[in-house]
């Protein structure tokens, strides 16, 4: 087995032609394609009937991350644009939520487009909430390597940042759809179940899912639970490095609670990752747990790259890495966990939590795509020519596959 530093990407390419990008979400959600591969057979269907094909008592895990309508765009006296693009908060912080209810002012990590229009010390524009007008000025704080800093300042300042995006920004869809926003995206680019504000990027997988889906798969005995992970811009960044160990992967915020980590133990059943979003967050889980068990004093708990190909978790099983998280957790007197994730999953990588994945159709030579590699192996190729043969649609509104984890 090659080891995952030494992967090339360009292993994992195929043609993907641009009228196979869907543009726009289907009328219905769960009118989409779904394809169901199991070991090593194929099968089309209608993502409104996969209730059909997930076994009774298994686990299925969303992710219920809301996508904020994170592009701020600023128009100057010279009729040109600059667009701020916040990423995530700076700084440190310990809950998404509270950050997202800061009134008056705030710090994020942006991407800024036009910054070199950007002459003077700030930008300014006016809106009105709820008939009240509203004076919003940004400030470039801090330059980073690829982003930067930036201070925004509202006044009155009686309103939360999460109110004030909604009247002044606009949903960031991803750079392979061409077009501008229309209305039905702030709807359509966000899950029936989406509760936690912050990710910049829809956790896809989930759009299929409608309430009478849900209550399908409650009524056979298929149990849900819920974890977060802010989906942020490096979901989309391309792999420009010959192999993946000059890669460097994007890191995210996880926030589990004490009660999904109990019920992913107390499941017999199969678990089932809503997207890779999902898949990413539990496996993780799984070597937090192991980084707990070899560094049981440690206050800074979490994942980085490579720990998961590093790290010694000979004979720890699930149960167990997942008992020692809980430990960690209840003596230092967390209900939840929120920390970070940069965990990368490559052909080789072995499936601690994680048994089927519900997911997308990805970019040519993506992390994401690696990941599903590691999950079926090289009837990714099988599956992604079956696709672009029976007129799949591709990317964040395209349809679906339901695949079982290939047997090690």
């Amino acid at each position: 087995m090659i080891s995952p530093e030494n992967i090339s990407i360009s292993e994992y390419t195929y043609q993907l032609p641009d009228e196979r990008i869907a543009l726009h979400p289907l009328p219905q959600r769960d009118e989409s394609k779904l394809l169901i591969w199991k070991q090593g057979q194929i099968k089309e269907d209608t993502f409104k009937n996969i209730s059909q094909y997930i076994p009774t008592e298994s686990l299925l895990v969303f992710n219920n991350s809301k996508v904020i309508q994170a592009r701020i765009r600023f128009e100057k006296s010279t009729g040109s644009t600059i667009e701020i693009f916040c990423l995530e908060p700076a700084g440190d912080f310990s809950d998404y939520d509270l950050v997202m209810q800061q009134q008056g002012t705030c710090n994020w990590k942006c991407f800024i487009g036009g910054i070199a229009k950007w002459k003077s010390d700030a930008l300014e524009k006016s809106v009105f909430i709820d008939g009240k007008p509203i004076h919003l000025r940004a400030s470039i704080v801090e330059k980073l390597n690829d982003a930067y800093i930036v201070s925004f300042e509202w006044t009155p300042a009686d309103i939360s940042f999460a109110e004030l995006l909604l009247a002044v920004g606009d949903i960031p869809l991803p750079p392979y759809i061409k077009r501008a926003t229309d209305i039905s995206d702030l709807g359509r680019y966000q899950t029936v179940y989406a509760q936690h504000e912050g990710s910049v990027a829809a956790p896809t997988a989930g759009l299929h899912f409608t309430k009478g889906i849900l209550d399908q798969l409650k009524h056979k005995n298929i149990h849900q639970a819920q974890v977060t992970l802010h989906v942020g811009a490096g979901t989309f960044k391309p792999v420009k490095s010959a192999t993946m160990g000059e890669h460097e992967m994007h890191s995210e915020w996880i926030d589990v609670d004490i009660q999904t980590i109990q019920s992913i133990i107390q499941n017999k059943g199969l678990t089932v990752a809503i997207g890779t979003t999902s898949l990413r967050t539990l496996e993780s889980l799984y070597w937090l747990g192991v980084k707990s068990i070899h560094s049981p004093t440690t206050e800074d708990l979490r994942l980085l790259q490579w720990d998961a190909y590093h790290l010694s978790a000979h004979k720890i099983e699930r149960d167990v890495a997942l008992q020692a998280l809980l430990s960690w957790m209840q003596l230092r007197g967390k209900t939840r966990l929120f920390t970070t994730t940069q965990l990368l999953i490559t052909p080789g990588y072995t499936f601690k939590i994680v048994k089927a994945l519900i997911t997308n159709f990805h970019q040519p030579q993506s992390t994401l795509l690696l990941l599903v590699a590691a999950a079926i192996g090289e009837d990714w190729r099988k599956c992604y020519d079956y696709a672009l043969q029976n007129d799949f649609r591709f990317l964040s509104y395209g349809d679906a596959s339901l695949i079982f984890m290939a047997e090690s």
